[in-house]
């Protein structure tokens, strides 16, 4: 059978396409609101990365669902192959333990008030940028004088938008491409750091 004639395929080629039109229209925005161009927003990305794990610091990545699965992969890659401290706060006693506890919108805030120390990043990752327990784990962080990053999607004034030192949002309300494009800038960034400063990395360049 030709498989360009499979009836199936002008789909993943339209969302390949949809997705490339996403990397294409990533958008960064500092604390504050002032407007960044993506290089600019990476650059601050891998500044307060590094600066963090070059002292010694760790990086804490949340999410729900698919964000999740993004967190807890990212905190492998980024120690694994960063060499970095990075941790998701996804295990499945502490959430249900929390959630029973607390309320699942406090289940990243109460973990962020117990780990974090001053001088830590969080990672935020949400493609609606609404979700209540992500944004009150950003605020906890603030708390605790820790950096935030956020990546969201969908509404462009989403709230998770603004909580952040570095904040990336992709102008799409459709999860998979957000989700993807999420993982991609992600792991650009850890791939960049890789190779500017090494494993772990050091704030001089390698």
């Amino acid at each position: 059978m030709d498989q360009r004639a499979h009836p199936a395929v002008p789909e993943v080629v339209r969302f390949l396409d949809d997705v490339r039109a996403a990397l294409e229209s990533i958008e960064a925005v500092a604390g504050g609101g002032r407007t960044l161009t993506i290089e600019a927003g990476i650059a601050e990305a891998i500044d307060v990365i590094v600066g963090a794990a070059g002292s010694g610091r760790k990086l804490m990545f949340v999410g729900n669902g698919a964000s999740a699965a993004i967190a807890s992969h990212q905190s492998v890659d980024y120690w694994k192959t960063g060499g970095m401290r990075a941790t998701a706060f996804n295990d499945p006693a502490q959430l249900t333990c929390l959630g029973n506890d607390y309320g699942y919108v406090h289940v990243f805030e109460k973990a962020v008030e117990m780990f974090a120390d001053p001088g830590d990043v969080l990672v935020a990752v949400s493609s609606s940028g609404r979700s209540e327990n992500i944004l009150r784990a950003a605020r906890a962080a603030r708390d605790k004088s820790c950096r935030v990053i956020t990546l969201s999607g969908f509404e462009r004034a989403n709230p998770l938008r603004m909580l952040g030192d570095v904040n990336f949002y992709v102008p799409s309300k459709t999860y998979g491409h957000v989700e993807v494009t999420h993982v991609a800038l992600l792991h650009g960034i850890l791939d960049a750091i890789v190779a500017t400063y090494g494993s772990p990395p050091k704030k001089e360049r390698a």
